[in-house]
């Protein structure tokens, strides 16, 4: 594309494209308002952000008054810890459609600023929340049969690896055998680092070509906001939902116990500031909310451009948004 001709203006998407778009989120609120879930709004701005130090945030100043001197704002990640709020204030089932900003570089299935639909279910599980997740993308894919593996299974069907037991050195020899290395900004010495490198460059590639795939139960290391279930092995109850190889769901039984998630916090920020990354405030109203009486409840991110590519058959996310980041 010519970033610099005289069709600059133009949207990437076609009408057809526009239209389906359309379609699309008029089917969602029709599915959640036949199951009375009440539909949300939350800030895109808050004077905190996720502390998770595998996202980039867009920072940006709010100058007004009651604004504290040099206090910076953040675009949000996700809406989730303001519908969290309006989770122990007694709101009930909630979804919200709404913008969402990583400060990553744009690709095929990414662009800077995309749009998100999350929703939270009080009285489900994580795998309650899959029954409706599947409902949903059914109804707009037209698909049946969708398949769910734990993510120990995975592994040990793709990769003949146990991704709670296999050791470090093991997991590594694995990445090399298939040529791929961990880049330098990570650690050698993490286990989470050579799990995510093995599922994004050898796992994720292969999932859902046939029907969409649910896998669940991840390790407690790489689910900050999700429930512990204790087993034979700890796992974290969350899931994630790929289709074609895409990533298109990510979902947790969600995390209620205030002390617990502070703890999760600090230990992001000590590992944003042990990898040199900006330092990001925690979000002190959400552990307050959390405080003062959190739902037992299941909630999910879904990412409404990469839906949307699969129902009209698009190659790149620019083909399905008006304006993406090098046209906005």
């Amino acid at each position: 594309m010519d970033e610099n001709s005289e069709t600059h203006w133009h949207p990437t998407a076609n009408l057809s494209a526009l239209q389906a778009r359309a379609q699309l989120l008029s089917n969602i609120r029709s599915f959640f308002s036949q199951r009375n879930v009440m539909e949300v709004e939350t800030p895109l701005i808050s004077a905190a952000a996720s502390t998770d130090p595998h996202l980039s945030i867009f920072e940006t100043n709010y100058l007004g008054p009651g604004s504290p001197q040099g206090r910076n704002h953040y675009l949000t990640t996700s809406p989730e810890f303001a519908m969290k709020r309006l989770l122990s204030s007694g709101s009930g089932a909630i979804y919200q459609i709404c913008k969402a900003f990583r400060n990553e570089e744009s690709g095929q299935y990414h662009n800077p600023e995309f749009t998100l639909l999350e929703w939270y279910r009080p009285g489900f599980d994580h795998q309650c929340l899959m029954d409706e997740v599947e409902a949903l993308v059914e109804s707009v894919l037209d698909i049946k049969h969708f398949d769910r593996l734990s993510y120990q299974a995975l592994f040990k069907h793709h990769l003949d690896i146990n991704p709670f037991s296999n050791s470090i050195d093991s997991l590594r020899h694995c990445a090399d055998a298939h040529g791929i290395e961990l880049t330098s900004e990570l650690s050698h010495n993490d286990r989470d680092s050579w799990l995510t490198l093995l599922m994004t460059h050898l796992i994720e590639p292969k999932l859902g070509q046939k029907k969409p795939i649910f896998v669940y139960d991840y390790p407690v290391s790489q689910a900050m906001l999700a429930r512990v279930r204790n087993d034979e092995i700890a796992v974290a109850e969350r899931f994630e939902l790929y289709y074609k190889g895409v990533e298109l769901a990510n979902g947790f039984h969600e995390l209620a116990d205030a002390d617990e998630q502070k703890q999760r916090f600090l230990v992001d920020i000590k590992n944003r500031k042990e990898r040199g990354l900006v330092s990001i405030p925690m979000d002190d109203n959400l552990i307050s909310a959390l405080h003062a009486g959190f739902p037992d409840c299941a909630g999910v991110a879904l990412g409404i451009d990469r839906l949307l590519m699969l129902i009209t058959k698009s190659n790149h996310i620019n083909d399905i948004i008006s304006f993406p980041i090098l046209r906005a």
